[in-house]
This record gives C-alpha cells, structure tokens and sequence, in this order.
C-alpha cells in the first residue's frame, strides 16, 4: 500500500510542518478561528450580529480580506456591525462538522457533495442550487505544481505514472480539493480511452488512476497539508487547484504551472444553513453575505487569489488570465456528483479498489 510504505518519521515531520504553516497563514485573521471545524471563542470586539462561517480551507487568505469588505458594506447598507466567528477545515471534515452539529450559519464547500450532506442531515432546507450560479461562488481548474523550472519535464498527466516521478494529493475520505483531483485523473483517463477506441472505458481510466497513485509520496488531510509537504520538499509534483499555485507564487513561492490537456472545472458552494440561522437570528445578514460572495467586488478579490470567477462581468474583465485547456470537462462528464459518489467512492467504488491494489 502507497500510504503505508511512507516513511512514519517522514509523514510525522509533514504533519508537523503542516501545522506550523496553517498557524503562519492564519495569523491576522479576524475574532480566531481553528482548524478543527469549530469557531475559537471570540476575544475581538463584540458587534450587533455575530456570523459563524464554517468553511473549506483553501479560501482562508481570500477570506481574511473580504469578510472586513463586507463588514463595511454589511453596515453601509443596514447600520449594524457583524462580527464573523470563523472556522476553516478540509471540506469533507467540515461537512460532517457542521452536519453533526457546529452551528455554522454559512457554509462554504469545496463541492456540491459536501453541501449535499449538510443538506441530507436537515440543517440545508431551502433549494441552494435555486441561487443564481446554481449556488456556486467560485470556479477554478485541477493543475499540476512542478518545482522552479519544471526539472522533470512534466507535461500532461502521463508523465506522473513515470518510474521515479514522486506525485502529491491529499486524502478524498478527507479533502474535497482531493476529490477534484482524483475526478480530474480518472475524467482524463476516460477522455483518453475515449480518443483511442471511440467510447469512455472505465476499466481503461481506472488502470490510469491506479498508475498514477503508485507514484502517490504521502495522502494527506487537505489540500493545505499536501501544499505544506510539498513546500518542505517532499515530492516531485503536485496536484491541486490552480487557484492555490497561483495564490502561492503571488506570495514569493517558485512554482510551475503546469495545466493538463484534459482537466476538470472545479465548482465550490456557499449555502445558509438554515436551522442554524433560524437559531441565531441571522437569516439576514447570512442571506446578504451569500449574495455579496457573488458581487463584482467579492469576485475581482476572489480572482485577486487566484478563483476563477462565477461572476459573468468579472469573468470577461479578466477572461486573458485563466487558461481553458482544450479538454477541459467538468462533473457532468463523469455522470454528476451522484453517479460519481457511488462509481469511484462508495465502499467498493474504483478508488477505493485503487487504495486496496486491486
């Protein structure tokens, strides 16, 4: 087994370097917030309505920024001061959070399956897909990370099943980011059996997954964990979203992009939890802070960190940025989330045949 055979000092010196990075990334951020999907107590000022967010952890930067915009705006707009109570996590860890009872009053996931959950536990009750963006608020693309100069001469995902190419994901029993990922390969495998023989071959895309994991260095919790690995030196390549690279090197770190030919559109909701905020008395503020997540301003921040925007305008301001790979595809490729739950992770779905080498 990959994750076995990784050396258990090596993955404890990961964990260890993992956590002194997200401590790094979230000092600054406004009234604390952890990492274990539940707000820290409040020690900032008090306002007149407190928000909780219970969000995935790849947007914690962009939220250090906004969540001050929409602060002012929320109080140009109503006069009432809010307070947020933050929470950041892996997107599967924080679903089962808020689902098992953190009181969230918005929920930010890395896809539309983890927001399923917190709906199919009750605490969703409205139609979060009805919002405009079918409730999406960001978009972004699965890509590949190289170390300066690309020394290996990664192109396209057939170079990470090379002998000796050491490969980067998290874990998708944890991480939804990693649940992109894993789409985005076997998607691209498909695609390939595709082109050879005229017809999608799941047995064909699931022996290219496979051929790429054996190559997998360490599975860790999130994407932040794996990007912390990777940036103390473990691994060649890694996978991840194209808006956590682009973050990345905004900050000084040395990385090369590299975008597949076929990749999947990564899509990620936000949603008012419903029971929570009938709770708090927040339905209000939840609802306008959802809608401002969509706004110009909200968008050109959100792309300032590397998303890709949902927002039509802002998207055709910016559309020089973003590469479109020509095979891009996205979930309903792979026949949507439902299909995808049950073919590649339900207990003896294709990764988990995957994991166990079969």
């Amino acid at each position: 087994m990959i994750a076995n055979r990784t050396i258990r000092w090596r993955k404890a010196l990961v964990v260890v370097l993992a956590a002194a990075l997200l401590l790094s990334i979230t000092a600054g951020c406004s009234n604390g917030a952890n990492e274990e999907g539940t707000p820290s107590s409040s020690t900032g000022p008090t306002g007149d309505v407190t928000l909780v967010i219970g969000a995935y952890s790849v947007v914690k930067d962009a939220f250090a920024e906004l969540l001050p915009k929409f602060q002012a705006y929320w109080e140009q707009q109503s006069g009432q001061k809010v307070v947020f109570q933050e929470s950041y996590e892996a997107s599967g860890t924080q679903a089962r959070a808020i689902a098992g009872g953190f009181e969230a009053d918005v929920a930010i996931l890395a896809m539309e399956g983890d927001m399923n959950k917190v709906a199919d536990a009750e605490f969703i009750t409205h139609d979060w897909k009805a919002l405009p963006h079918s409730g999406m608020v960001t978009r972004s693309i699965v890509v590949m990370g190289t170390r300066a100069g690309n020394p290996l001469g990664i192109k396209d995902w057939q170079d990470l099943t090379r002998k000796g190419v050491k490969v980067l994901y998290p874990n998708p029993k944890t991480s939804g980011g990693a649940q992109w990922d894993i789409n985005a390969m076997y998607g691209a495998g498909l695609k390939r059996s595709e082109q050879e023989t005229g017809a999608k071959d799941p047995a064909a895309a699931k022996a290219f997954l496979k051929a790429i994991h054996n190559n997998v260095e360490s599975l860790d919790k999130s994407g932040r964990a794996s990007m912390a690995a990777f940036e103390y030196g473990v691994g060649d390549v890694i996978v991840t979203y194209e808006n956590e690279l682009l973050a990345r090197i905004k900050k000084g770190i040395d990385y090369d992009i590299v975008v597949p030919e076929d990749t999947i559109l990564i899509e990620n909701p936000a949603a008012v939890v419903d029971r929570n905020v009938d709770k708090h008395g927040t339905r209000e503020v939840a609802e306008a802070f959802i809608a401002y997540l969509q706004s110009d301003e909200a968008q050109r921040l959100l792309a300032d960190h590397g998303f890709r925007p949902v927002n039509e305008a802002v998207a055709a301001e910016l559309g020089d940025k973003y590469t479109v790979p020509p095979g891009l595809f996205d979930i309903g490729y792979l026949g949507g989330w439902k299909q995808v739950k049950k073919e590649l992770y339900s207990p003896k779905g294709i990764w988990y045949q995957v994991l166990a080498d079969l």
